[in-house]
């Protein structure tokens, strides 16, 4: 028989740790436990800060004797805590999306196994023998052991989940010797295979504390309503040691008046009824205090103060219900995160992830793929979050060897499964915020997840079990999937699960935020709305976990897989967040902010300002939101007003009439808009009065521009043919054709080149990253990013004085069979302006012909001075097909800078649709304008396609010393196919025929604003 070692043995869950329960604070009196403070607690030592600390290549290298008093570490180095070691200088820095880092031959590890042994002292002034020590380690990866003070305390693994061991015999008055063993490599890692950086050490909180030996070891609040969700009962089911005290209970509203007051025998569960209480949910979270006071002898011998949210969540046919309501999770999955420190996070940094998702109308997380730190519960509690509390359980890398349930379902295994669901329960069992309890992550299904789900439901039956890799829904109360497609030829899809499911559905991961994506959010949530058992979902994920790095110069940028000779890896499908590594929302957090908006705003009958008003919360009215409609002409406010919004109740309608501004001279020309700006009435824990929670924008009236005026007096176009150009030469002009490649070359403007390269035929864009299943096919099949033209035919002449350019030719890639046959068309008139015309016909072997192009449009380069960029069309974020819900029409400006998105991993960015209008303008006033015949799309960027296509990071962009200006006909899709669904047919730039027009013209905007010049008819 192999010998295993104690981090090897799979049936060894811990050694000398204390049995798990719930997480809570012992207060001395009821005036210390309404402070709340763990200072204020009996005794309270947080131990996080600077400890020993030596670094070694295997456990065995380990000194003898090195968790004795009388060891001399003082030629260790020192490590913060806490802090993962590979942050701080330690070990290699490793990411991988499933593999494992080691030959797969459970529960044995490599030899090589990095250990990191801590060490630091404590003082203690003085021991109570009425009190019980623990010491509480709230995560550390990925299994240690524990010495105090000579002696061996015990042993634990389960890298996420707290910890606990009782040092009361041991710890002594005076200074006590604290040693920590941390393995990295255990059997436990097996189960621990996350997509997510490989990081060790302890890095979560370290506490020592005390409790009263006759207080409650542990405890578990319940409350069950009445069948009309209008009384409830409140549950306490107390675990004391011992049987002579007495508990009390004082439950207090939210002004801290009593609501009851009992006091009962200790062996005595409390169950009272609670009348018409104020229920919890994510909309309303409002808390109870629950006091409960431990007597002995008629002294008090604790306090503990517990927030009590009334909620209940039930099975109700094929729904799911919260407090008698069938909701929606408009979720994300939150992994722990920090781009400086690894896995380390603070109460400080879990709260702004809590209050940006509350601004950003998100109203559930999932903890992706492990519990998390004690008080990110508590802050969903308060904040009002659903919460799916997943078990630290993932044995993804076992899908490669043919056996994905190698360990699922192998019972040697059930206690090692079991124990890190039961940990994770009795610990957060009393969070109001916590609706399911879900037993892990893509592990495969079998006998140990039928014996977890069968403990959650005999534990805790007031919550739901949820498990995706259940696929039959055989034990998971809800029917979970991810990633599921919305059209797909073969393989699930949602319109099959609407019709076929019989439990409640909800897509536990879907819109992979990778790049610039996901699209096709909207259709998934229009699907949510539609159907009452399809009851929402969680974005993957909440963060970009790229690591923070700087420069020579101190210039910031991310790494991610790969960046560290990390073999092998995952490169950067690690950058997958809603929120940049900087914590920066991503147009992918707009968008989805806008999809999942509290109130849905929708036209009726533009013209008579009839509008509907959709409220689209479960259970709360509209009356904590105030209305401002805004009134615009392009860019200019018109006028602003408060609207009283419609009674409208959870899930109702309601219509709004408005009254559109008087204009006693409409401009001719002119764009006029609505806007509905939706803001909090009076301050929330996470924003204050007047934060915008969404906005609708509507076009209400387009003026017709004044008729166009006849020139007189124009000057006569000059024509020059050299060998290979011709030039045309107006007042203070010249535009240069060539006459080999059929194309405009160059206009100059008072002697400056404004356009330095003119219109070129372009299918390509800068890959994204839901591009990559697609791009093998698109460089080496289709040669997308290698365009040729052939030039069949150049005219040119001159008519009525303005020059006239007329090229055919054909435009393929390399090796294809198919191509457009190509007619484009320049005239240039005496007032400088070029008029272009290209039409495309679809042509050649189109069966050959990709499924999807790109793009189709043109691309030139342009002045860097004309770097501040105006626009009338969808703005101000970029946007595209299938994600430009958070976009609306308008009248923008920006630099080219601001344009541009720094995706950590540059890729196409910045796209603007549905424009009419483009204008690009120096600080002197001189413009470039584009005005469109049909809506464009435009971006403007100082990177060419190839250089965002060949960096890495986006340190290796360079600034061209020329603005790139794209003017598309479309471009196709983003999808989500980096996990997940491509792009929908209906957003796709396919290659059949096109036609692209607009006027390039040369302007003054000096005296008067490029908005202006671009209203007249010229």
């Amino acid at each position: 028989m192999t010998m295993k070692k104690r981090w090897e043995d799979n049936q060894l869950d811990g050694i000398g740790r204390m049995d798990a329960r719930a997480h809570f604070h012992s207060y001395p009196s009821t005036k210390a436990a309404m402070k709340g403070e763990v200072t204020s607690t009996h005794f309270y030592q947080n131990l996080n800060g600077n400890w020993s600390f030596l670094f070694l290549e295997a456990p065995e290298y380990s000194p003898e004797g090195f968790y004795k008093t009388s060891y001399d570490c003082s030629a260790w180095d020192t490590i913060e805590v806490p802090g993962n070691w590979q942050r701080q200088g330690y070990g290699k820095m490793h990411y991988s999306d499933l593999w494992y880092n080691f030959p797969i031959i459970p529960p044995y590890v490599p030899t090589e196994n990095p250990t990191g042994i801590y060490r630091r002292t404590v003082e203690i002034q003085e021991i109570n023998q009425g009190f019980q020590y623990i010491l509480n380690f709230q995560g550390v990866d990925s299994a240690f052991e524990l010495y105090v003070n000579d002696q061996f305390i015990g042993y634990s693994k389960g890298a996420r989940i707290q910890s606990e061991f009782d040092l009361s015999q041991i710890l002594l008055e005076g200074i006590n010797t604290i040693t920590v063993r941390v393995f990295q490599w255990s059997d436990g890692t097996y189960l621990e295979d996350q997509d997510m950086w490989w990081l060790s050490g302890i890095f979560r909180d370290v506490v020592l504390y005390a409790r009263p030996v006759a207080g409650i070891y542990d405890y578990t609040v319940k409350t069950l309503f009445d069948s009309n969700y209008e009384n409830a009962k409140l549950v306490v089911n107390p675990v004391v040691g011992g049987d002579a005290q007495m508990i009390g209970y004082e439950l207090l509203d939210h002004t801290d008046k009593t609501v009851l007051k009992e006091k009962l025998p200790a062996t005595n569960s409390l169950v009272t009824e609670v009348m018409r209480p104020e229920k919890w949910s994510a909309e309303h979270p409002y808390l109870y205090t629950l006091l409960i006071t431990v007597y002995k002898d008629n002294e008090v011998v604790e306090v503990i103060r517990q927030a009590v949210g009334f909620r209940q969540i039930e099975l109700s046919g094929n729904t799911f219900l919260v407090n008698g309501k069938a909701i929606k999770l408009k979720g994300v999955n939150r992994h722990d995160y920090s781009p400086a420190h690894g896995r380390v996070t603070t109460i400080e940094s879990v709260e702004v992830d809590i209050r940006l998702m509350k601004q950003h109308n998100i109203n559930a997380l999932r903890t992706a793929h492990y519990p998390n730190a004690p008080y990110l519960y508590d802050l969903c509690n308060e904040y009002g979050l659903y919460v799916i509390d997943e078990a630290d359980l993932e044995c993804h890398g076992f899908e490669l060897t043919g056996d994905y349930k190698w360990l699922a379902d192998n019972p040697e295994w059930e206690k090692a499964f079991v124990n890190r669901l039961k940990r994770m329960l009795k610990r957060d069992k009393n969070h109001p915020s916590i609706l399911m309890w879900s037993l892990g992550n893509e592990s495969a299904f079998g006998h140990n997840f039928r014996k977890m789900a069968a403990y959650a439901k005999e534990a805790d039956p007031t919550r739901l079990v949820h498990y995706e890799g259940d696929f039959e829904a055989e034990v998971s109360d809800v029917y979970t999937t991810m990633y599921t497609w919305l059209e797909r030829e073969e393989g699930l899809t949602m319109n099959q699960i609407i019709s076929n499911t019989k439990k409640p559905h909800i897509l536990c991961e879907y819109g992979h935020a990778m790049g610039n994506g996901p699209g096709n959010l909207k259709e998934y949530q229009d699907i949510f709305y539609a159907h009452e058992h399809m009851q929402g979902g969680f974005i993957w994920e909440w963060f970009d976990h790229g690591i923070e790095t700087k420069t020579e110069d101190g210039t910031v940028y991310y790494r991610y897989g790969g960046d560290f000779g990390d073999d092998p890896n995952n490169s950067n499908f690690c950058i997958d967040g809603l929120l940049m590594p900087d914590r920066t929302p991503s147009t992918a957090l707009i968008e989805y902010k806008k999809i999942i908006e509290p109130m849905e705003t929708n036209a009726l009958d533009i013209q008579a300002g009839l509008y509907t008003i959709i409220n689209r919360q479960d259970f709360c009215g509209l009356d904590k939101y105030k209305l401002i409609c805004r009134f615009y002409e392009d860019d200019k406010v018109l006028a602003e007003k408060e609207v009283e919004i419609p009674i409208t109740s959870a899930g109702d309608t309601s219509t709004l009439k408005i009254e559109y501004p008087e204009h006693s001279v409409k401009q001719p020309g002119a764009q006029y808009t609505v806007q509905f700006i939706y803001q909090l009435k009076e301050n929330e824990m996470w924003a204050e009065a007047g934060f915008e929670v969404t906005q609708s924008v509507f076009k209400y009236h387009l003026e017709k521009p004044m008729p166009k005026k006849i020139m007189s007096n124009q000057v006569e176009l000059q024509l020059q043919e050299e060998s290979a150009e011709v030039y045309v030469s107006g007042k203070d002009f010249t535009v240069i054709f060539d006459k080999v490649r059929g194309t405009l070359k160059k206009v100059t403007h008072q002697k400056r080149e404004i356009i330095q390269q003119g219109p070129r035929l372009n299918f390509w864009r800068a890959p994204i990253d839901n591009d990559m299943y697609i791009l093998e096919d698109y460089r080496n099949k289709y040669f997308m990013h290698l365009g040729h033209e052939s030039i069949r035919d150049v005219k040119w002449s001159m008519q009525n004085n303005e020059f006239l350019w007329k090229v055919r030719s054909f435009y393929g890639t390399t090796n294809s069979s198919w191509y457009y046959d190509v007619t484009s068309t320049y005239v240039v008139t005496p007032s400088g302006k070029i008029q272009v015309q290209i039409a495309g016909i679809a042509s050649g072997r189109k069966e050959n012909a990709p499924p999807m192009l790109p793009r189709i449009g043109v691309n030139m380069r342009v002045d860097q001075q004309l770097n501040q960029v105006s626009w009338r069309g969808l703005g101000p974020y970029e946007n595209y097909a299938d994600s430009c819900q958070a976009a609306y029409p308008g009248v923008f400006s920006k630099t080219v800078d601001e344009l541009f998105v720094n995706y950590v991993m540059p890729q196409e960015n910045g796209n603007h649709m549905n424009c009419d209008w483009v204008g690009l303008s120096s600080t002197n006033g001189k413009s470039l304008l584009c005005k469109a015949e049909e809506k464009v799309d435009f971006s403007a960027s100082y990177y060419e396609d190839t250089d965002l296509e060949k960096a890495t990071h986006t340190v290796d962009l360079k600034k061209r010393d020329y603005i790139v200006w794209n003017i598309d006909k479309r471009q196709n899709g983003l999808g989500s196919n980096s996990c997940g669904q491509d792009q929908l047919d209906q957003y796709r730039c396919k290659f059949e025929d096109f036609s692209l027009g607009f006027t390039l013209s040369v302007v003054d905007a000096s005296n008067k604003s490029i908005v202006e010049i671009a209203r007249e008819n010229r």
